[in-house]
């Protein structure tokens, strides 16, 4: 069967003021788990940004089937009332929702949807139909952040719902790859432990290439190679920027050279224009590294990853390190929409 081209990718309306945004939970219900660090991302989002959320039957839901979700994700995107999908959270089993979705329908009511990590089913899924999604964005993590979201995430997240443009990303001041317990409420009130920010790594030609985005969470676009169901011909790809990052389970170096080199031998590494990289976290509360041991980490995922991109696309611009993934702060950047990476200048221009 011959899989269809890259479809002309559509940004969805911006919101206003007062919109409503249906808050899902198409992986794990961790609101249903650790209520207040959910609570607490609704109220900044009616606080902050004036929004309108509300939880649908299946947000708070544990063990909610994959056809409930599926059920929940139709209903937010046909309802003329909501104009943007957020998901909650994360997980590890958003794959086996997609098959109950109805593409057609999904095609015909684009919204703008806001999610990471397990989310990169979703926005890949949306991505194939031609809906520019958002990578990022989450009530229980980033919106949800103890003492007070971090001040690059709130503008970052302020201009994916409200403004259209291009902005110039920069490195954060600072950064921080720990979590308290959400366990413990009283932890809420506290600010995470950060480290200075870091500048980003450069490599490949220096040459500016602007293309649309595509890639998420790299252990979720692994179980993609290996499924193989949801993603198009190599050539779909063809021009655009590949972004990537990878989840706090901190996979091995091993992991992120096997994943890429079967995304080599797929024949997709070739079709990208540019490589975008994303921060590891590489601190886990049952991985507790010390801050050497992260650096230590990083480096050694930056380096095997230049190692692959030179032996199936050498030369492609490449950069690493933006906060776009699990580290706090986060960028919201559009899942589709265009990036230009400016291996000249060493600048990163994305499209809202």
């Amino acid at each position: 069967m011959v899989k269809p081209a890259r479809p002309d990718l559509v940004v969805p309306p911006k919101l206003a003021p007062g919109d409503r945004v249906a808050i899902v939970s198409p992986s794990w219900a961790g609101p249903g788990v650790f209520p207040a660090v959910h609570d607490l991302g609704l109220q900044r989002l009616r606080e902050i940004y004036s929004h309108e959320p509300f939880d649908v039957p299946t947000t708070r839901k544990v063990g909610a089937t994959a056809q409930e979700r599926a059920a929940d994700v139709m209903s937010a995107f046909t309802d003329p009332e909501i104009k943007a999908v957020m998901a909650s959270i994360g997980g590890d089993d958003q794959i086996t929702v997609l098959k109950h979705l109805d593409p057609a329908v999904l095609r015909a009511n684009p919204k703008p949807y806001f999610g990471y990590s397990d989310n990169t089913n979703l926005l890949m899924y949306i991505w194939n139909l031609g809906i520019v999604g958002y990578h990022g964005g989450s009530t229980m993590v980033h919106l949800g952040r103890p003492g007070a979201m971090h001040p690059v995430t709130e503008q970052s997240l302020r201009t994916a719902l409200f403004e259209s443009g291009e902005v110039v990303l920069a490195p954060s001041p600072d950064f921080t790859d720990e979590h308290g317990d959400w366990a413990d409420v009283a932890s809420l009130d506290r600010e995470p432990n950060m480290r200075p920010g870091t500048p980003w790594r450069w490599g490949g030609h220096a040459v500016s290439v602007t293309g649309p985005t595509w890639g998420g969470c790299l252990e979720i676009v692994d179980w993609h190679l290996r499924a193989g169901r949801w993603l198009l011909a190599p050539e779909a790809y063809a021009g655009c920027v590949l972004m990537l990052e990878t989840s706090e389970e901190m996979p091995s170096p091993i992991f992120v050279h096997r994943a890429l080199v079967g995304m080599g031998e797929r024949g997709l590494l070739e079709q990208f224009s540019a490589v975008v990289w994303g921060r590891p976290k590489a601190w886990d509360s049952i991985n507790r590294q010390t801050p050497e041991e992260r650096d230590a980490f990083t480096e050694e995922q930056f380096n095997t990853v230049d190692r692959v991109l030179d032996i199936y696309h050498p030369g492609v611009p490449r950069v690493f390190g933006l906060d776009i993934g699990h580290t706090d702060p986060q960028l919201i950047i559009p899942y589709g929409g265009q990036i230009t990476v400016d291996r000249i200048r060493e600048q990163v221009q994305v499209t809202y």
